[in-house]
Order: structure tokens, then C-alpha cells, then sequence
């Protein structure tokens, strides 16, 4: 027992030091307090989740506010909350949830004993008790302007669109965010980005279909630093030797896959290592074109045991092939699995399956810039949207051909069956569209 009290008399200081009061004596809080924020946010959020009703509730103001010390801060606050047009399911959006624009606004009455803890990081709801019935809640001037007033009903579709459409996202994606005002923040990158591809759609000269994709809620800085491979535009290759073509007319259409040339689509994850796939991709064509059989092969191999390259961060298929030729070979993606971070080296010589004899150059490339919100169809782009020169994307090329009189490309990407058409890009063919008339690479098997 005197163990406790001590622990009291110790705390008592510290107390009355962060809370300015002391313990047990209640103390009237101004409404518009900054303190009240979180302490509002988590009454309305206990409110919606016992709410039976289909809309989403939102605070409109604080009529009455108090608190008292005890095992930590215990707030009595009184809500005014109205009614919003989100549905449940949206309540991650609070923050971004519109008020009904058009009145009457609906509101609810409720009363909540809060405590927090700071110093445990635990929040508690005591008591919670809310008017029977639903009410007309006039508002004031200035609730009115923090309403998020909307000049037309046009404009508030447009804004319902984009959080119906955001909610499909975040639910087909599992997106998952640390708190509401990331989901904001995430939901204003996600209407700027719908936006962009609206502008891209209009633009494009192709049949291609641009919007929603999984990276949508990303800015094109992150997208870049996450997915992306600078090095491709910004280090020199080193000299190929040139491929060897054969002397003969090509057919009017031609697809890898339709030969079993080609593995299932990979997903490189949040990792910057296409250019492992583009390389690990094309050896594994080449691997079947010379032994008749199709492995999946390592890229987890070329992400540690490279020293050139710089595994997540970039690298240059020119560069994988010549690491690959020194290590002796490539493992299979059984024996090597993929993580998507850069490990220790702990490739074997003994379960090679198999090698390279060296690489060269083709007319064809094999690396590629790519739009984030590219969905499917024939994709023809402006120079100015797909710089030939900012390459900062390596991919595999599987084949050619036309679709209604379009010719393309069919582009094998390395971001998972749920990007593009099922993890394809189609890329208008006969202009160099993107940079496909450079940077091309292979490997050699004998």
C-alpha cells in the first residue's frame, strides 16, 4: 500500500504541471479549444460505429465542453453532429465528408464522458447519451463557411463521384491508412490524380483506357522513388555487341506467350527492380527458345548478388547481364525466392538451372516509361507525356500485332496481374512511342 501512495504523491506533480488543474475539480473548456479536436473526433467516431442508420454522422460544434484531472484527462462534451451524405463503410473519410448542402440539415444531440491517458496512449468512452429524435440544425455564419459551401449541385456530384470512387479503391485495394487525416491527405491525391487522367485520356492518340489503378492514391514523386528506376536515363551503357538478325520477312503479328515462351506476370512490389525482371524475363524466353523447357527464374538473385547495380534503387540490364555471366548462372525462383529488399548474396553454384553465354543489342528495346494510371487498350501517347529520352522503366517485350487496324506492342510488366490488362501494356507500334527504339537488350544462349 505505501507503494501506491507514493506513486501517487509522485505523479501529483506532473499532473498538475501538464494539466494545469488540480485533480478531481471540473473545468469549463472553451468549444472551439484545439484540445477538443481529437477528443470531438473520437466521440463522433464512437457515435457512427453504434449508429444504425445508413449515413455517416459529422460534428457540427461543441455546445458545452469541461474537464477534470484524474488517471488522466476525463472531458464531458456535449455535440451537435449532422447528418452527412458518406455512407457507412466511408467513416476513414470523416474529416472529407460533406454535410447534406441543400437544407434541412439533419442533426442528432449527444453527450460523452471521455478519458485519455496520454502517457499510455489509451483513449476510453465512458458514457455516451443521444437525443431520441433527429432534428433541423440551423447553422451559423461561420459553420456555414467551414461547411465546405459548394457553388453548384454539379460540383457536389463531382465530389460525392470522387469519394464513392475512392471507397471503391481503398476496398479493392485493402488500402489501409494510419489515420483520418492521412486518408485526407491520400483522398486529395487520389482527386488530383483523376484529374491527371482525365487530361492523359484526352490527350491520347490510341484507344487506350486511363484512370483508377492501384497507385492512384500515390504522388508522382513517391510512384517514382517506389517503383521506378532513374539509372536508366541517367547512366551511360557500356558498348553491346550488336544481335545478329536474320535475313527474312517478320510476320504480321507475333506473341511469345502463344508459344510458352513467357512466364506468369511477377510483381516487383514496392522496390525499384525492373530491370531484374525486364533481364530475368527475357533469359527465361531465350532459355526455352534454346532448351525447350520453361523455368521461372531468379530475380532476387540479381537484386543481392549484383554489385554494379543498386537493387532497389535501380540498375541496368546491360550490367545484370554481365553480373550474371560472372556468377555463372541464375537460380530458379523456387530455389532463390523473391522478397522485394536487398539481402545478403546467397547465390549457389550448385543450384544453377541456368545461364547466359553473353548479350548484345536488338532494334527492339526492352525499356519502357510508363504511366501510373494506365488501365488497358492501345496506349499512344504525346512525346511530351512519354519522353524517349527520360526512360526510367525496363520491361519485356512479348510481341506485336493490331487490334481493329491499331498496331502495338504487347509489353510484359513486373507491378502484378491487378496493374493494366492483367499485367500487360499495349504500346501503339511505329512511332518510337516511349523510347521503343532504345535501350534495347538481350541475352545470348548457346
Amino acid at each position: 500500500m505505501a507503494y501506491h501512495r507514493v506513486s501517487l504523491c509522485f505523479l501529483l506533480p506532473y499532473l498538475l504541471l501538464a494539466f494545469g488543474h488540480p485533480p478531481g475539480r471540473w473545468t469549463d473548456v472553451p468549444s472551439d479549444a484545439p484540445e477538443l479536436k481529437q477528443v470531438a473526433e473520437v466521440a463522433v467516431r464512437e457515435f457512427n460505429r453504434g449508429n444504425n442508420g445508413e449515413e455517416i454522422y459529422r460534428q457540427i460544434r461543441v455546445t458545452q465542453a469541461r474537464k477534470k484531472v484524474v488517471s488522466g484527462l476525463n472531458y464531458d462534451l456535449t455535440l451537435i453532429l449532422g447528418r452527412t451524405q458518406c455512407k457507412k463503410g466511408q467513416d476513414f473519410l470523416l474529416g472529407s465528408c460533406l454535410q447534406t448542402m441543400s437544407p434541412p440539415l439533419m442533426g442528432v444531440k449527444c453527450t460523452f464522458s471521455i478519458l485519455i491517458v496520454p502517457w499510455m496512449n489509451e483513449t476510453k468512452i465512458l458514457h455516451q447519451l443521444c437525443s431520441q429524435e433527429i432534428f433541423i440544425v440551423e447553422l451559423t455564419d461561420t459553420e456555414t463557411s467551414q461547411k465546405q459551401n459548394v457553388p453548384s449541385s454539379e460540383l457536389e456530384d463531382e465530389m460525392l463521384k470522387t469519394l464513392t470512387l475512392f471507397k471503391d479503391f481503398v476496398t479493392t485495394y485493402n488500402k489501409k491508412y494510419s489515420d483520418q487525416e492521412e486518408a485526407a491527405r491520400r483522398l486529395q491525391i487520389f482527386s488530383q490524380n483523376l484529374k491527371k487522367a482525365q487530361m492523359i485520356q484526352e490527350m491520347d492518340q490510341g484507344t487506350a483506357e486511363y484512370g483508377v489503378t492501384k497507385y492512384s492514391d500515390l504522388t508522382e514523386d513517391e510512384f517514382r522513388s517506389l517503383y521506378l528506376n532513374p539509372l536508366l536515363s541517367s547512366k551511360p551503357l557500356y558498348q553491346m555487341k550488336k544481335a545478329i538478325v536474320p535475313n527474312m520477312s517478320a510476320p504480321d503479328q507475333w506473341d511469345w506467350r502463344d508459344h510458352g515462351a513467357v512466364t506468369e506476370v511477377k510483381n516487383q512490389g514496392m522496390c525499384g527492380s525492373c530491370w531484374a525482371f525486364s533481364v530475368i524475363g527475357n533469359i527465361e524466353g531465350q532459355w526455352f527458345l534454346k532448351k525447350g523447357s520453361l523455368v521461372s527464374l531468379s530475380e532476387q538473385e540479381l537484386v543481392d548478388c549484383d554489385g554494379v547495380d543498386h537493387a532497389c534503387a535501380g540498375g541496368l540490364p546491360s550490367n545484370a547481364y554481365e553480373a550474371i555471366e560472372k556468377l555463372g548462372g541464375i537460380e530458379t525462383e523456387q530455389e532463390y525466392s523473391y522478397e522485394g529488399h536487398k539481402n545478403t548474396c546467397s547465390f549457389s553454384t550448385s543450384k544453377v538451372s541456368a545461364y547466359i553465354n553473353s548479350s548484345c543489342t536488338l532494334i527492339t528495346p526492352f525499356s519502357l516509361d510508363f504511366t501510373l494510371f494506365y488501365r488497358k487498350g492501345i496506349s499512344h501517347p504525346f512525346r511530351i507525356l512519354c519522353n524517349p529520352w527520360m526512360i526510367d522503366h525496363a520491361v519485356l517485350l512479348v510481341g506485336y500485332g493490331e487490334r481493329n487496324g491499331t498496331p502495338f506492342w504487347a509489353i510484359k510488366n513486373s507491378w502484378g496481374t491487378d496493374w493494366g490488362e492483367q499485367g500487360y501494356y499495349y504500346l501503339y507500334r511505329g512511332t518510337g512511342a516511349c523510347g521503343m527504339n532504345t535501350m534495347c537488350s538481350s541475352a545470348v544462349v548457346d
